[in-house]
């Protein structure tokens, strides 16, 4: 049985109930798009004591369960903003279509996948890697860059945009998806970008995917930054037969 076809809303105490990709869209959804601005949802996947890697790599953490959030979060999705670096360490590839959602993101006036928006002020980025010059993949760096980084990948048939000048400003990011109409956001990390998101006060929803794995420590915390805290509210949790936890949590409105 996959995980998620019997998962239960602990929040509503033991009731099971199906979870298709069609049911996780409408946990999912994301709210009405705020007058100015982006909706901004960062997933992350973590060992119970809160290690996002396991041997460098996320990937040692999830299941099919996690998968398949995965790809429901990014189908609701008009940008995917992920750090450069991990991007590559994770082994990234394209955003893909969704071809279970498609009618909704259709619906939803949305393209047919999401952009996805590396993040790199030093531009150390692999020319040779296809992720790079895909049409749906765009490199937001700073002014500063090592410009013969820059005319590096110009030359390889990259996009990149500025956001920043000594480094990339994630506010910036936000502000560049708002103008173009890209306003859900989700973040995949890694642990700096999501906390400096945190730091910058720009994170509205964070969903975590609690493994059932103890770690020891051993690898970086989900979040990586200055100690800043922010309050949050859970939205929902559900859990599944293989023991991992899927929580929403939303920005406390004040």
């Amino acid at each position: 049985m996959h995980p998620l076809d019997k998962a239960t809303q602990l929040t509503a105490g033991d009731a099971s109930m199906p979870m298709t990709d069609t049911d996780l869209a409408e946990f999912y959804a994301y709210p009405s798009r705020p007058p100015t601005g982006v909706v901004l949802r960062a997933n992350m996947v973590g060992s119970i004591d809160g290690v996002a890697t396991v041997d460098g790599r996320s990937g040692g953490l999830g299941g099919p369960g996690d998968k398949q959030l995965f790809m429901v979060l990014r189908a609701l999705s008009d940008a995917v903003v992920v750090g450069a670096r991990t991007a590559f360490a994770e082994g990234y590839g394209p955003v893909q279509p969704h071809a279970g959602l498609a009618d909704l993101r259709l619906r939803s006036g949305q393209a047919p996948t999401a952009k996805l928006v590396l993040l790199s002020s030093s531009l150390a980025i692999p020319t040779e890697d296809p992720l790079l010059t895909d049409p749906g993949t765009v490199v937001a760096t700073c002014s500063r860059a090592p410009a013969d980084a820059r005319s590096r990948l110009i030359d390889a048939g990259a996009q990149l945009i500025d956001c920043g000048d000594e480094r990339v400003d994630p506010a910036a990011v936000t502000r560049h998806l708002a103008d173009i109409g890209a306003w859900r956001v989700l973040c995949e990390g890694g642990p700096s970008l999501l906390g400096s998101l945190v730091a910058a006060g720009l994170l509205d929803e964070l969903c975590v995917t609690v493994s059932p794995l103890l770690t020891a420590g051993a690898g970086k915390h989900i979040t990586t930054g200055d100690g800043t805290t922010r309050p949050m509210r859970r939205m929902h949790v559900l859990g599944d037969d293989e023991d991992y936890l899927y929580v929403r949590w939303v920005r406390e409105q004040h």
